[in-house]
């Protein structure tokens, strides 16, 4: 459902300065008035987009995940393969080639699923997530320190998000992504 826009309730930036930024992050003020009047100053983040990949065996029954850990969080969980688009590259390029790179698979299809904002209030993130029905092993991984890829029971997923498993929000969008459609398609054909 797409509802009108009534730009009375849009925030208006009169204008936005980097305060600190390098290849992996930009981070800004912004001159932000609000629809009520006020007028201050906002933090702003912006981060390069990513893309990932539910990769799926051709069977449709396991997924392709990384146990790894995550420094920042201090946490370790299940991943799906993906990375940050590189310059001129297409968000479904960069979702087959990190899957190609980190696995040794090549995905036999790329289809967008959502594209997603994880921080919507102060950071500019945008996270393509996609799904490949099949992959073929063509290799041996070419970046090495992603993980410890394995093929994770697709009926497994509910219960490892529920434990704390699957914590990373890509990860997260492009599971519950399939496992919504995969809900909706059993539910089609039982209705029939």
């Amino acid at each position: 459902m797409t509802r009108p826009h009534d730009d009375a309730d849009r925030w208006v930036v009169h204008s936005e300065r980097p305060v600190y930024e390098n290849e992996w992050v930009t981070v800004g003020l912004a001159d932000v008035e609000l629809p009520g009047g006020e007028r201050f100053e906002h933090h702003t983040v912006v981060l390069p987009a990513a893309a990932m990949t539910v990769v799926l065996d051709d069977a449709g029954e396991r997924v392709l995940m990384a146990w790894r850990h995550r420094f920042v969080p201090d946490v370790w969980n299940w991943e799906l393969p993906g990375g940050l688009l590189d310059d001129g590259e297409t968000p479904a390029e960069t979702a087959a080639r990190e899957v190609l790179e980190e696995t040794g698979y090549r995905p036999r299809s790329v289809e967008h699923l959502v594209t997603f904002e994880p921080m919507i209030g102060m950071v500019r993130n945008a996270h393509h997530v996609f799904l490949s029905r099949g992959a073929e092993e063509v290799g041996d991984a070419t970046e090495v320190n992603e993980g410890r890829f394995e093929w994770v029971a697709l009926a497994d997923v509910p219960e490892l998000i529920a434990k704390g498993r699957i914590v990373n929000s890509g990860s997260l969008v492009g599971l519950l992504h399939v496992l919504a459609l995969s809900r909706q398609a059993a539910w089609r054909s039982g209705a029939q």
